[in-house]
């Protein structure tokens, strides 16, 4: 059984998110939330199946621009690309209900505190995060650490690797459905992390934001992917990116 139906396999039967989280009401970024427990990932490495979208194959970003238009400028060498402060990326191509997969990784003389740590954002559709962050053994609020649904929903663990081994994310979204301007389904997302389901059909309250809940308004089926150049105290890099849409749900 090849790997792309494992995950899928897993990430269906699996039901333990409602156990890992707490009925208590957190305020966002509350530094008092419990934060997840701690796992140790195996050691994995998937390559693109053949019916998938590559992005980003280590050779350069021409399936990228910035977010303002115009080319991408993130440094590309050693088959990994490198924020650097030239501002956030998005995809040229729009998606919707994707299944995506990319590799990060942090420099191994960690620097920095908290949400300095190393520190970027997967934005499927460029409005629901999935935070980038350093997050071994380096405590932040824990709706803002490493795979959390950033302001929204801590991961159920910490699977996080040591700085300077690579980190891998699989990631199944879900877009939001609008009828007319009412939501009819929010959007939701399951998340596996080096391995680790961290999150099971979690569903976004709205777009993700800083120090905000921002409410759903209606948008197209497919917009672009974008990724942050925050990058805090110690640059971000980034490899084996390919995506995989997916078809109707049921």
């Amino acid at each position: 059984m090849n790997r792309t139906i494992t995950l899928l396999l897993v990430c269906g039967l699996l039901t333990l998110s409602a156990m890992a989280r707490s009925s208590k009401k957190w305020e966002m970024h509350d530094p008092n939330r419990p934060l997840p427990s701690v796992v140790v990932p195996g050691d994995d490495y998937a390559k693109p199946p053949s019916d998938a979208v590559v992005l980003f194959d280590g050779k350069d970003l021409s399936h990228f621009e910035r977010e303002e238009g115009g080319p991408a400028e993130w440094k590309v060498e050693n088959g990994y690309m490198e924020l650097n402060r030239t501002g956030h990326i998005r995809t040229k191509k729009e998606f919707g209900d994707i299944q995506l997969h990319l590799e990060w990784m942090m420099p191994d003389s960690p620097k920095g505190e908290g949400q300095n740590r190393g520190n970027s954002g997967i934005l499927l559709m460029g409005l629901y995060e999935v935070q980038v962050l350093d997050s071994y053994q380096s405590k932040t609020y824990a709706d803002g650490q490493a795979a959390a649904i950033y302001g929204q929903h801590p991961p159920m663990v910490n699977a996080c690797r040591p700085p300077g081994k690579w980190q891998t994310y699989d990631i199944f979204f879900r877009a939001p459905r609008f009828n007319g301007l009412q939501l009819a389904t929010p959007a939701r997302v399951t998340v596996v992390h080096n391995g680790v389901v961290v999150h099971e059909a979690v569903e976004f309250t709205g777009p993700t934001g800083h120090m905000q809940r921002q409410p759903y308004v209606p948008h197209p089926m497919k917009l672009p992917i974008s990724i942050q150049d925050y990058s805090g105290d110690q640059p971000v890099r980034y490899r084996n990116i390919w995506v995989r849409p997916l078809g109707e749900p049921g």
